[in-house]
């Protein structure tokens, strides 16, 4: 079995980490290049939000795939291939001069990512033991808000010095290169870290396609996906509009206000990825329900943050709020993917991230700056259009993750007592 053990988990971890980093920068590349873009090719807010939901699409549309061939294939070759192919879209994206093009551009940067964002959770979780998992996963997604963050920063900033496009060259040309450090790395086998599933997850073949139904069977699962189908529609809406927000409603320049959500994302979302993470393994290990808990309060904390942060006038208070609201989505990051995680069968974990992943896009941010553009177009007013749109559904999303919360609680009860009465 010790064959099975993979070489410096920390260093794997650090790879993928940086690869996770490099990911999320390309995402938020499009919202930071927004205005520019929307002038050279003469958009509207409904087609610029439309070429978010084309990344989307790729992206929601091929996870299931990925996920059904994470469970059965050697997994360093499928994270490789989708780095290359997202770096490939985002050089190419770079060299758009058309609204369809653009669009086929970003669909494939979506194929590219959906191979990595698929297959790397369930990799990790091989790497560290449970007691340690909920952190390595933390800092695995700590990538999320330093890497958004650089993006809006890098991609604002390139945009005003040197115009919209070069900011995708930028950042495409590094994935083409990283996508080899994969091949130095050597994958674990799957469950190596869960010795009391591991003998399973080695010998007994993966279930079919049929896997994605048997996913249902775990209701701790599916309220983890409910609550995280509800933040992913809020939490996609309010990152592709922000920039813009600011700079309509408040009337700041585009290079400060990206440089002010990139530096407010980055503090908040470190603060809180980290601190939510290593809250929620101590909790986890003293109540068996610290992970529940932490997502119930993240959706909680963030409805009145995200109201004022889009009512107040102040300039000031404004950002402030949103700052606000940063923290406490970030809040829940770790122990939200290690739920993911957790509450499946080692064999299904390739599966439970694409099933995840498949869900809060196609029914959460697939639709969320499309939906807002519309607002917007029609009623004049990008102000309304998000205020009417987001806190919304952080409240469908709070209301889920406390059910989980009681639902949590009540498995443990009931498990213990055989353990009590014997």
């Amino acid at each position: 079995m010790n064959e099975n053990k993979p070489a410096w988990p920390v260093a794997s971890l650090v790879v993928l980490t940086g690869l996770n980093l490099l990911d999320y920068l390309d995402r938020q590349l499009l919202a930071a290049v927004l205005p520019p873009l929307q002038a050279e090719l003469h958009l509207g807010d409904e087609q610029a939000g439309t070429i978010g939901t084309a990344f989307m699409l790729g992206y929601f549309l091929t996870s299931p795939i990925f996920g059904y061939l994470g469970d059965r294939l050697p997994r360093r070759w499928l994270i490789a291939a989708g780095v290359f192919v997202w770096s490939l879209g985002t050089l190419l994206s770079g060299h758009a001069n058309a609204y369809v093009m653009l669009i086929c551009f970003r669909v494939l940067v979506g194929f590219g990512e959906a191979s990595f964002g698929t297959i790397s959770p369930g990799w990790i979780a091989d790497l560290f033991p449970p007691r340690k998992r909920n952190n390595a996963i933390s800092w695995f997604y700590l990538a999320i808000p330093i890497g958004s963050a650089l993006g809006f920063l890098l991609g604002s900033k390139i945009a005003v010095e040197h115009g919209w496009r070069s900011a995708f060259l930028f950042a495409g040309y590094p994935g083409l290169l990283l996508a080899f450090v994969l091949f130095l790395l050597r994958e674990p086998a799957r469950g190596a870290s869960d010795p009391e599933a591991s003998a399973v997850a080695q010998g007994t073949a993966p279930v079919g396609w049929r896997s994605y139904l048997e996913l249902f069977k775990f209701p701790s699962y599916v309220l983890v996906i409910l609550g995280y189908i509800a933040q992913t529609f809020a939490m996609g809406g309010f990152s592709f509009w922000a920039p813009s927000f600011l700079v309509r409603v408040h009337h700041m320049e585009l290079a400060a206000a990206g440089k002010f959500f990139g530096l407010s994302m980055v503090v908040m979302g470190l603060l809180a990825t980290l601190g939510g993470g290593y809250l929620a393994t101590a909790w986890q290990r003293k109540t068996g329900t610290g992970y529940a808990w932490v997502l119930a309060l993240s959706a909680i904390t963030a409805v009145p943050a995200a109201f004022a942060a889009f009512t107040l006038q102040d300039l000031v208070l404004a950002k402030a709020a949103l700052a606000a609201s940063m923290f406490c989505l970030f809040l829940c990051t770790g122990p939200l993917n290690t739920l993911i995680l957790e509450t499946v069968p080692v064999r299904m974990r390739a599966s439970a991230v694409a099933a995840s992943i498949f869900s809060i896009h196609l029914f959460g941010d697939l639709w969320s700056p499309k939906f807002v553009g519309y607002l917007s177009d029609r009623w004049g007013d990008l102000q309304r259009a998000v205020l009417w749109a987001l806190p919304g559904t952080l409240i469908v999303s709070a209301f889920f993750w406390c059910w989980l919360v009681v639902w949590t609680k009540r498995e443990k009860d009931t498990a213990s007592k055989p353990a009590a009465s014997a």
